[in-house]
């Protein structure tokens, strides 16, 4: 039986923007597994139910179903060891962690402000209600509030690469020669600005640049149409 994955999707199906389920379609095509992507928005909490889960991603492989992003890496690396590997190893995997906390809290806290308002405009009109009123309860001020100094912000997130960008000068991904988790892990976060944002967030010199460009190179052909951009 093929691989589900349950994705968060726009208005349009195939606008896919979460940097968490970007992370699980990297390494699904990393290993090579073929899967079935399927449309999910915020507002649809009973299409998951099943999983014990209100978010996304979550994986259905035959009788197994596993939520949360880093779950089902994990799960994935346990259940087929004979694919290529998304961590190289146990000391990668534990070290991986460190990746994920570190994007989850920095590079996101730095990027949401920047494309805030862009993901609102591609949702349909139950998830902007949800969207809205979700965010603004986290963020104590309107959506509009939210960035007052997109410049200033943007500097910041350039800033907040600060180590991906120091790796980056003396090696080709994070994973080393070849790319392996920690790399999708933090190209999730381009990729759901991708999705929904015209923003230029690097300069073309920029050796994130070039890493985010090599990873662009290494999308399938659906992976490349369902980042719209």
């Amino acid at each position: 039986m093929a691989i589900t994955l349950y994705e968060l999707a726009g208005a349009d199906p195939d606008r896919r923007f979460s940097p968490f389920c970007w992370r699980i379609r990297l390494a699904l095509e990393h290993k090579g597994l073929p899967f079935e992507g399927r449309p999910w928005r915020f507002t649809e909490k009973d299409a998951i139910a099943f999983a014990r889960s209100d978010k996304v991603p979550v994986l259905v492989d035959g009788d197994r179903t596993v939520a949360d992003s880093s779950a089902i890496a994990a799960y994935l690396e346990a259940a087929y060891p004979d694919r290529p590997s998304l961590f190289g190893g146990g000391a990668g995997e534990a070290l991986t962690r460190f990746t994920v906390g570190w994007t989850d809290l920095v590079l996101h806290g730095a990027l949401v402000p920047l494309i805030l308002l862009d993901v609102h405009r591609h949702l349909d009109e139950p998830d902007r209600r949800y969207f809205r009123e979700s965010r603004e309860a986290r963020f104590g001020t309107s959506l509009e509030a939210v960035c007052p100094d997109p410049d200033a912000q943007l500097a910041s997130f350039r800033r907040a690469l600060s180590p991906v960008r120091a790796t980056l000068r003396g090696q080709p991904f994070l994973g080393g020669a070849a790319p392996l988790y920690a790399d999708f892990v933090v190209m999730g976060a381009f990729l759901w600005a991708r999705g929904v944002s015209p923003l230029g967030l690097l300069p073309d010199d920029d050796p994130v640049a070039g890493w985010r460009a090599r990873m662009l190179e290494r999308l399938s052909d659906e992976a490349r149409r369902l980042t719209a951009g």
